[in-house]
């Protein structure tokens, strides 16, 4: 009984950090209306969540091993449901980021405690379980949190996406007091590796700023350059302390095993093409086709389901079948869901259900065995090491998804416009009219062009020749964007598939 609950307060953890990450996606236009700032400004509210989550996960873990994995947990649970209070009633952007930052404290400890305590709960032999059951559980907050998102902000008020937890939060508490071992003993033997604490946050935190900030300061810009160059002389030194500290942050001898090390790359990569799916098609279907939150949210669930049907299965399939191959087969699939919304699926909504449910499989199959594959043999300090990492890599995958696809989606928008600009161009000049009509046509079509979300017109009053003209300016202006986005998904076959490469070096046993 007591061992059920235990489990059952590490999935609600893991599932309320990962949920958080993407919760808020659909949301966004709501929350800017809301507070009266910009799309770009209210951005930092996801990317500080991200930031320091990254950043730190490793030195609070290690802090939590110290002074008692059952207390920092805890604690982070409260720091958790503190930070989503406190968001829920933030009136400003500036107090929402700094309670954003409160949340992500508290996610930092609960996520990668979760999955230690869990796993520490069952012996050797009964972790494929367990583990696929943690892992699942990830995965499935992660792609679930465009779809609860969209539905609690339609039916609701965004309010509520933050406020959703604090319930959760204070029954993981009660059941953490009356089941966790607060007396657990110290280790006050150990002492923390302060260097290395100071060297991971930073290198940490230059590389999510640099990914996350890079498309709107400019890749080459001296902020982008500067925060990788501090990243790289960081992690350099971070190297050189943990291989001559005695009690590292991480022990360095954790990749010597070759399957933890692959697998650290499929978790990095694998992260990387949801966010694609559960961040990319939620924009597309808010802002290029014209649905409204509720209805993007609802396209995008069969991510979530196909995640949780796939999951366990692909899970469980470790003991009859290799785990490179179950890898291999997620990775094709999901690059056949990108292949698919790369070309068609986008102009229908059944075929973006299906290819979402498509991605979704796949990255059920890989989410699935993942875990088990990387830690499942695991022990002590290792173990306790494997998921603050593995954690980390969570998250530095979706940080790069978002510098590559929001910056590859950007540089496509921006060709979509100017062949948008051209068109209405020749089309309007082809109807003779005044100037002054043709040039507040054109102002109408760069106007629609530059707003977040684009509208098609009411033209029922204008004369034929005229509303045939906008009508087919506005159609091929929608299928430009379109293709924005298919272009995307196109470009990142090739680095889908690559998981599936990477996955093949591992090991059968």
């Amino acid at each position: 009984m007591k061992k059920g609950i235990l489990i059952t307060l590490c999935v609600l953890g893991i599932f309320i950090c990962m949920l958080d990450t993407t919760i808020m996606n659909v949301s966004l236009p709501n929350i800017s209306q809301h507070l009266g700032v910009g799309l770009d400004d209210l951005s930092w509210a996801l990317n500080v969540y991200l930031i320091i989550f990254a950043a730190l996960t490793i030195p609070l873990t290690r802090l939590a091993e110290i002074f008692g994995t059952h207390r920092g947990f805890l604690i982070g649970v409260a720091l958790f449901g503190l930070g989503s209070t406190l968001s829920a009633l933030a009136n400003s952007l500036t107090v929402l980021l700094v309670e954003r930052a409160i949340q992500s404290m508290g996610a930092a400890l609960v996520f990668p405690l979760s999955m230690t305590l869990g796993i520490k709960l069952v012996d050797v032999k009964q972790r494929t379980a367990i583990i696929a059951l943690l892992g699942i559980t990830q995965g499935l907050a992660a792609a679930l949190g465009p779809t609860v998102g969209g539905l609690v902000t339609q039916f609701l008020s965004w309010r509520w996406i933050f406020l959703i937890n604090v319930p959760i939060t204070i029954v993981m508490l009660i059941l953490g007091l009356l089941n966790l071992n607060l007396h657990q003993a110290k280790e006050p033997r150990q002492s923390l590796d302060a260097t290395g604490a100071i060297l991971s946050i930073i290198t940490l935190t230059t590389l999510s700023l640099g990914m996350m900030q890079g498309s709107s300061w400019g890749w080459l810009s001296v902020p982008t350059v500067t925060c990788f160059a501090i990243c790289l002389l960081a992690f350099a030194l971070f190297l050189l302390v943990e291989s001559k500290s005695s009690n590292p942050m991480v022990p360095l001898s954790l990749f010597k095993d070759r399957n933890f090390s692959i697998a650290a790359v499929v978790v990095v990569l694998s992260n990387l093409f949801l966010v694609a799916t559960t961040v990319i098609l939620p924009t597309y279907f808010t802002n290029i086709t014209g649905y409204d939150s509720l209805h993007a949210a609802l396209l995008v669930a069969p991510i979530s389901l196909a995640i949780f049907i796939f999951s366990p299965i692909a899970g469980f399939a470790l003991n009859r079948i290799s785990g490179k191959y179950i890898l291999v087969f997620g990775f094709i699939m999901m690059a056949t869901g990108f292949y698919w919304l790369g070309h068609t699926a986008l102009t229908s909504q059944s075929q973006s259900i299906w290819a979402g449910f498509t991605v979704g499989m796949g990255y059920g199959i890989v989410t699935g065995p993942i875990l088990v594959i990387a830690a499942g043999h695991l022990q002590g300090r290792l173990l306790t090491a494997s998921q603050s990492v593995t954690g980390v890599l969570r998250q530095v995958g979706i940080m790069l998804a978002v510098a590559i696809f929001v910056t590859g989606l950007y540089a496509n928008l921006d060709t979509a416009r100017t062949n948008s600009r051209h068109y209405a161009q020749v089309s309007v000049a082809q109807l003779a009219l005044p100037t002054a009509a043709s040039q507040h046509i054109l102002a109408e079509v760069e106007h629609k062009l530059e707003a977040t979300k684009f509208t098609k017109s009411d033209t029922s009053q204008l004369p034929n020749p005229l509303a045939n003209c906008i009508t087919a300016i506005e159609e091929h202006t929608q299928t430009y964007l379109r293709q924005a986005f298919e272009k995307l998904y196109l470009v990142s076959l090739p680095f889908a598939l690559s998981g599936g490469l990477v996955a093949l070096f591992l090991k059968r046993k």
